[in-house]
């Protein structure tokens, strides 16, 4: 369980295939500070700390992963966010962030505001996947509030601090992100789908 606030920015330093699964080698601030075995979000996706290295962790994701999130785009100097697991005893600064990735969505503007940043999104609405004004999204693993959502298209706004200390700071126009949507919304939206057909005609 996480909460999308990011603790480091990581650098893939190396990328290698190995049948349908790719081993990613991460350097960061945090790296040398992890266990084998240990659960890290990066962009948002849970995987599992294989080997460490110095300053630098090995994760591994399988391809169901690779096909539901942009990591089968990272490339060697791409910058990724991290978040450790949340510890039974803190504080949930963020919003409950499982570290499924429930799919993608594509940037189509970058708004400057003199201070902030918009940055807008395009993605597939279902029933299950339902956005809501003022709502909780997250995004490459950061947890973010949902403005005015319509259709397939909804925007968030961007802090300096938010800004410089992930990899916003990077995210252009036709960018490919990782989306997971608020996990209580997609109880009730199931709950929902599951009253409704019970219910007689």
């Amino acid at each position: 369980m996480f909460t999308g606030i990011i603790e480091s920015l990581g650098e893939i330093k190396q990328i290698r295939q190995e049948g349908s699964n790719v081993h990613f080698s991460i350097a960061s601030s945090i790296s040398s500070e992890l266990k084998i075995d240990q659960s890290v979000s990066h962009n948002g996706v849970c995987l599992t700390v294989v080997a460490i290295e110095d300053h630098i962790h090995t994760v591994t994701a399988i391809e169901e992963t690779l096909k539901r999130s942009n990591l089968g785009q990272w490339q060697v100097g791409s910058l990724v966010n991290l978040e450790r697991a949340m510890r039974s005893n803190g504080r949930l600064d963020g919003h409950i962030v499982q570290g499924h990735v429930d799919g993608t969505g594509v940037c189509t503007r970058v708004d400057d505001r003199d201070g902030s940043w918009n940055f807008h999104f395009r993605y597939k609405p279902t029933q299950e996947h339902l956005l809501v004004d003022k709502g909780s999204i997250c995004i490459n693993g950061v947890s973010l509030t949902v403005v005015s959502p319509v259709d397939d298209l909804f925007s968030v706004s961007i802090i300096p601090y938010t800004y410089e200390h992930t990899t916003f700071k990077s995210i252009c126009e036709g960018d490919l992100v990782n989306l997971e949507f608020d996990v209580i919304g997609k109880y009730i939206a199931r709950y929902a789908q599951l009253y409704f057909k019970a219910m007689p005609v």
